[in-house]
């Protein structure tokens, strides 16, 4: 494993937790404990797991309430979501189903099942995240491709229009005085042909910060 993989921990009793952050840790996961729900939510955000590790009968904030919580935010629906707990019916799976666990796992916990559990959970997690990657992409391209089209129409009658108006001015003296304004429209059309050729020709969409916390498509330049 060439990367450590980010795993939260949440668990209330001490000995379980460290027993849980010593395994990992001797099988190469970069871990973060949290003691309850509540402050396993203020610690995500700076921490951002692949995988949460949580119990379910916690104080403040119990494993379901901080699954659902999770599940409930774009931000963090993707982090796989592993239930620790001693209630073994269906009942309680369902129950835990409903609010978004990814897995469950009974207590007391076999080593080498939960590591394969996390495993299994990152390889879902990263999967969920290409996809995503993917769907984004394609929703620019479709964007992107639909802007150039829609520049395309006024633009070519635009082109036409000014052309029409260079031949009747051709042998007037009035193209001397427009000759300069001419021109300028003349390459500003040149400009967002260009713009428009590569948004509907777009293939890999690479996002450019422009602004603070603004993004725009990063497109030749034109100039």
């Amino acid at each position: 494993m060439n990367e450590k993989w980010k795993i939260l921990i949440v668990e209330d009793e001490a000995d379980t937790a460290y027993i849980l952050g010593l395994l990992l840790k001797k099988n190469n996961f970069e871990i973060k404990i949290a003691k309850n729900g509540q402050e396993a939510l203020e610690v995500i955000d700076e921490f951002m797991p692949r995988v949460v590790i949580a119990d379910w009968n916690m104080p403040v904030m119990n494993g379901l309430e901080l699954c659902e919580r999770m599940k409930s935010s774009d931000k963090y629906k993707l982090i796989y979501f592993i239930i620790l707990t001693a209630r073994s019916t269906l009942q309680d799976r369902v129950k835990g189903l409903d609010v978004g666990a990814d897995d469950f796992l009974l207590k007391p916990i076999e080593n080498q099942e939960l590591l394969a559990r996390i495993r299994t959970g990152i390889r879902i997690h990263n999967l969920q995240n290409e996809l995503r990657k993917i769907e984004h992409s394609k929703a620019l391209i479709e964007m992107a491709t639909t802007i150039g089209h829609k520049i395309n129409n006024p633009l070519s009658s635009l082109v036409i229009s000014l052309d029409n108006i260079k031949a009747e001015l051709e042998n007037s003296e009035l193209t001397k005085n427009i000759s300069d304004d001419y021109k300028i429209i003349e390459e500003s059309i040149k400009k967002i042909q260009i713009l428009a050729k590569d948004l509907t020709h777009l293939q890999q969409p690479e996002l450019i910060q422009y602004a603070e916390n603004k993004n725009m498509l990063n497109l030749p330049d034109s100039d």
